[in-house]
């Protein structure tokens, strides 16, 4: 009995038959099944690609969103110096605070952004009310900077916010009595991007991040102590774009780096990353937390990124916005699985975790004469605590001061 060798294309076979025709008969069944398991394996694959994109489909038709209220400068040409850098909603959900370059932090109520009585009115047949900053904000304060980040303190009862400027300075602000109560300069006047605070066992830890490629850890019951923790990610000290603790409680703190990486540490022990997320191909500008297992990143290539936090490895990207050189905005709501950011192309976003493509696109109208041709979204912020688990708000501000507010509903089954 012989041993033969027979290919098929890129199948082998080894056979231990005798004579020609049992060879034969065997390659061809070989043949016949393998062509059939190909053809089922690429029929399977397009049913799966066809159930993907009829559920993507879904996704698209399954949120409605409307212009409940637009807030305008109130002069009548805005400019640069008008730029919303950033949208927080505060732990109470009964206040607005938005920071930028006019140097001001302004504080709205939410009622008076989104009127009580929307909630019981189809999202279609919403009119959308024009105010100004004056007449809708409670109040402003004065920054001795232009802006780049506000974060509440939590444990404060909505009456602490703490600020990142262009100065390289983070202040806390009592904004009952509208003064600072806290300052730090640990950053060389290098301009600090981002500040957050840690979630996690109560503890009073802040941090920000700066473009001396640093994140500067320190604890607010110590003023003006040498920083707990100093963390450089980059050896060339990239700028540090973007720093968030897990908003769940976490003790996890996120990096956004302009060395195209993001970074995960523990607050326990930041000598080294727990994670390093590799996959952008220009700045990290934007880290979100989405759960304890996941997390989203921005990058200035123009992706948004979905990673799992357990392995380093990417889940998603999604393209669909324009962002190659400006800060745009990211935001996650958490418990929809939505993801809203900005564009260069003075458009808002949605994307579904789920999915690659935007659910939801939209254009933001000029409402008053620009004295800046380039516009674009430059902030978005979604209301984390909805009244209904089918209904969902997103803040966009632009650069030239306009802010928008974005009411969202879930299509019932039967309009879907």
């Amino acid at each position: 009995m012989g041993t033969h060798l027979w290919f098929h294309g890129n199948l082998s076979l080894v056979s231990n038959s005798k004579g020609k025709n049992s060879n034969t008969i065997c390659t061809t069944t070989i043949s016949n099944e393998w062509e059939m398991n190909i053809n089922q394996t690429l029929e399977k694959e397009e049913e799966e690609e066809g159930e993907d994109k009829e559920e993507q489909e879904k996704a698209r038709r399954e949120w409605d969103f409307s212009l409940c209220t637009t807030v305008v400068t109130s002069s009548s040409i805005g400019s640069v110096s008008d730029t919303i850098s950033v949208i927080e909603f505060d732990p109470s959900d009964r206040f607005i605070v938005t920071g930028g370059l006019a140097r001001k932090i302004r504080l709205y109520r939410l009622q008076s952004l989104i009127p009580p009585h929307y909630s019981s009115i189809e999202v279609t047949n919403i009119s959308s009310c024009l105010l100004d900053h004056t007449s809708a904000c409670d109040y402003y304060i004065c920054a001795p900077a232009k802006l780049s980040s506000l974060r509440w303190k939590p444990g404060a009862d909505s009456r602490v916010v703490g600020s990142g400027d262009y100065d390289g300075v983070v202040t806390e602000y009592d904004l009952e009595r509208q003064t600072p109560i806290f300052e730090r300069d640990e950053h060389g006047g290098r301009r600090v991007w981002s500040v957050d605070y840690s979630h996690w066992g109560g503890s009073q830890v802040g941090a920000s991040g700066s473009d001396d490629g640093t994140m500067q850890v320190w604890d607010t019951r110590l003023d003006n102590t040498k920083c707990v923790a100093v963390v450089q990610p980059s050896e060339s000290r990239s700028p540090i774009c973007c720093v968030e603790f897990d908003p769940c409680g976490g003790q996890l703190v996120a990096i956004g780096c302009a060395d195209r990486n993001a970074y995960t540490y523990d607050v326990r022990n930041m000598m080294r990353p727990v994670s390093v997320f590799l996959g952008h191909q220009k700045t990290v500008s934007y880290v979100r937390f989405s759960n304890g297992h996941t997390m989203v990143s921005a990058g200035t290539d123009g992706c948004l990124k979905l990673w799992d936090m357990d392995n380093g490895g990417i889940i998603r990207t999604y393209k669909g916005h324009i962002n190659c050189k400006s800060f745009v905005g990211l935001s996650v709501w958490r418990s929809g699985g939505l993801i809203g950011c900005g564009s260069e192309s003075n458009e808002v976003f949605v994307y579904d975790k789920r999915w690659s493509d935007p659910i939801w696109v939209r254009g933001l109208e000029q409402q008053h004469e620009s004295g800046c041709s380039y516009r674009f979204v430059s902030s978005v912020c979604w209301r984390q605590k909805a009244k209904e688990e089918d209904e969902c708000a997103i803040v966009t501000g632009g650069s030239d001061g306009d802010l928008q507010v974005f009411l969202g509903k879930r299509r019932s089954p039967s309009l879907g």
